[in-house]
């Protein structure tokens, strides 16, 4: 089969509407393989997971073989290949999270949840994972929840976020919105707009404590061209 005749079907035996949309994504780029990430995004919003079906519905719209794409989806993390819960919970282990609690956090939750790195409960409300700096050093410890921070945080504080997800409560971020599920997240970062993108703060304090001094102090930036500041 050639790729001119691939190009206007699905012969993968993913959902259609899953399949159009994929391609709707690719179509965004001036070089459709520029899509593959997002893409995979949309598989797993859809699945649940990185499929075979998915797999073979990325190469075909793409026009690049099945193994490219298994390629980049084994080489990033943030792709998984069975089943993720509700909420997704990372912990940032890495240096400054870890000594500033990170690790205490993560031991705290893989006991309380009697899981392990990268498992998900038997209920299917929560996977728990270790994750690497998510560049939010200045809320060290940090807790990514569908990718969402939830910043300073502290084993009981991370014991009662997992207990409330679980109760089915309405949680926010700390920097963002409300929380969705997994799949919704994933479906955003595939590029489909939820309508949430201005709801919470999108700078905490720690943040912001350069402009406060700045303020205070009448300080202004160099006069650029033109004399704008």
């Amino acid at each position: 089969m050639t790729p001119d005749s691939t190009k206007d079907q699905n012969v993968t035996g993913i959902d259609p509407t899953t399949y159009d949309e994929l391609r709707q994504i690719a179509a965004r780029y001036p070089h459709k393989r520029s899509g593959l990430l997002p893409m995979l995004h949309l598989v797993q919003s859809a699945q649940g997971r990185i499929t075979p079906e998915g797999i073979e519905a990325c190469a075909e719209i793409l026009e690049i073989t099945a193994a490219e794409v298994s390629g980049v989806a084994t080489f990033y993390t943030m792709y998984k290949r069975k089943p993720v819960g509700d909420y997704h919970v990372g912990v940032c282990t890495n240096t400054l999270c870890a000594i500033m609690g990170g690790d205490a956090i993560f031991a705290k939750l893989k006991d309380h949840l009697d899981l392990g790195n990268d498992e998900t409960s038997d209920d299917g409300v929560i996977s728990l994972e270790h994750v690497e700096c998510n560049a939010a050093c200045d809320f060290a410890p940090v807790v990514m929840v569908n990718w969402e921070f939830m910043d300073n945080q502290t084993p009981e504080s991370a014991v009662q976020l997992v207990d409330d997800l679980r109760a089915g409560k309405e949680v926010h971020s700390t920097r963002g919105p409300k929380l969705c599920t997994w799949r919704e997240a994933e479906r955003v970062l595939a590029g489909f707009n939820d309508g949430l993108a201005d709801e919470g703060p999108t700078a905490g304090p720690a943040s912001l404590v350069g402009l406060e001094i700045a303020r205070e102090n009448d300080w202004t930036a160099p006069a650029v061209d033109g004399g704008a500041k």
